[in-house]
Order: C-alpha cells, then structure tokens, then sequence
C-alpha cells in the first residue's frame, strides 16, 4: 500500500519540511516571537474592559442556555475545601509551564527529529489564541463578583500566578478566550500518547488535560466554553502545522533530500 499523501501540496519549501534536530538560535527566536506579539496584545488591555466584561455576561448567557454553566458549582466546591483549594491554586500557577517545559525538554532529548513539528503545534495554537485575545477580550469568572464566584488564587495568596495579585498588571487580564491552559495541556497529551508506550505515561497523558479542566473551572480563572475554544485553537494548530509540511505532527520523520544533504555539507564544510 503507497504512502497517502496530502490533498494539497506543503506551503513551506522543501529543505525547511525536512525533518533535522532543532537548533537552539530558532528556538530562541521562536520564544521571543511569540513573546513580542503576546505584549502587543497586552498594550491592548485597557481599552478592551468594557468589551471584555460585556463578553462576559454573553458567556454566562449563552452556557445557561446550553446547560453547561457548571462553574458555580466546581468553584464553590473547590473554595469550600481548603486543601482542594491549594492544590488546584498551585497546579494552576505551575504546571502549565512546568509540565509544557518539560514535554518540550522530552521531546528535544528523546524525539529531536519529531520535535519541530510538534513545537509547530504549539506555536501555531498559541498564534490563534493571540488573535482570539485580541478579537473576544473576556473577562474571566473570577472578576465577575455579583455572580457569587471566588478568586481562590488571590484568596489564598498563591505566590506565582500571573492572574492575581501583585503581577497580574504585567499579564493581559482579558485573556480567556481561549483557554490555553487547556490548549497546552491537551498537546502535551497528545504528544506523549503519541510518542510513548509506557502505560504510566500514557495515563498520565491522558489525565492532565482533564484535571487541568477541572482546575481552570474550579478556581474561576475559565469559562466551560474557554476549554472548549482552546480545543479548537489546538486543533487549528495541528491543521496549520498539516498545510505546512503536508504531513502530521507525528508522522515519521523525512530525511534531508540527498541533494540537499550535500549542499548543507559544502557550507558547514
């Protein structure tokens, strides 16, 4: 049986779809793209709160009508249970980075020839995501009080967290819609059910996303429908990443055509 190949060809040239280990100059790059257009979008905050809090009152509108307007209740169960409240506080304020980091970190030792198209992902899903901070500002359940919901990370005083407290005025506030919380923890899944047959492992891969649900929901930082946005933006993460290269995420690595192989030779040389 012949390898199928994508209905439409790869944007990117040839020599940039091969697979090769990543460099750490690009990385850097990447890093800091990202980082620039995250602080365009914060300069935006101010003039976005009457926006951002009337896109909330849409938000909790529109989940009543669906019947999926559960945050009430998670929130008042987890701010009602000390011990449940700092658990989820500080699982929130850490492992959306230290969990990403760390997937990252696996991926560049483990899979390098695999790990940039997986990052592709990532910073694919996080240029979505900037481009919904910027068009559906939303106020997260936590500022909403008249709604009776508890900020349990500033309750708690939970050092770290970019949401509440002392640094949140260098963090876009507004920025809910979609949850990457979500979005980050469900690509770390996928990548370590993808590139992983230890059982442990996979559990583990299989939970995060659903627990990191649970946690956003339950400490009145997201919205139901936050998740649900951030499972998009991830999937138009993986759709952009596809147009790329013309292959999955996790498809097994191409070579360098040997022609190629052989410039790139001459130039080291």
């Amino acid at each position: 049986m012949g390898v199928r190949r994508s209905v439409l060809p790869p944007l990117l040239p040839e020599r940039w779809r091969a697979s090769r280990r990543p460099r750490l100059w690009e990385e850097a790059l990447f890093i800091g793209l990202a980082y620039e257009l995250y602080s365009l979008i914060r300069n935006g905050v101010p003039t976005h709160a009457a926006t951002a809090f009337g896109n909330a009152a849409r938000i909790l509108h529109l989940e009543r009508a669906l019947d999926l307007s559960i945050e009430p209740t998670l929130n008042a169960a987890v701010a009602g249970t000390h011990w449940l409240s700092l658990t989820a506080d500080y699982w929130y304020a850490t492992m959306h980075f230290v969990v990403t980091i760390g997937v990252l970190v696996w991926l560049w030792r483990a899979h390098p020839l695999r790990y940039r198209s997986a990052r592709s992902v990532l910073l694919a899903t996080n240029l979505v995501a900037l481009a919904g901070f910027w068009a559906f500002p939303l106020a997260p359940p936590r500022m909403i009080s008249s709604e009776g919901f508890v900020d349990t990370v500033l309750r708690d005083h939970i050092w770290g967290s970019y949401a509440s407290g002392g640094i949140a005025a260098a963090s876009n506030q507004f920025a809910a819609m979609p949850s990457m919380h979500v979005g980050w923890s469900l690509w770390c899944g996928i990548v370590i059910l993808s590139l992983t047959q230890r059982r442990w492992l996979r559990t583990l891969g299989a939970l995060y996303p659903i627990v990191t649900f649970a946690v956003i929901v339950g400490t009145a930082n997201h919205y139901v429908l936050d998740a649900v946005g951030g499972v998009l933006a991830l999937g138009m993460g993986f759709a952009v990443q596809r147009l790329l290269s013309g292959r999955s995420a996790f498809a097994t690595p191409t070579p360098l055509p040997r022609r190629l192989a052989v410039v790139r030779m001459e130039e080291a040389a």
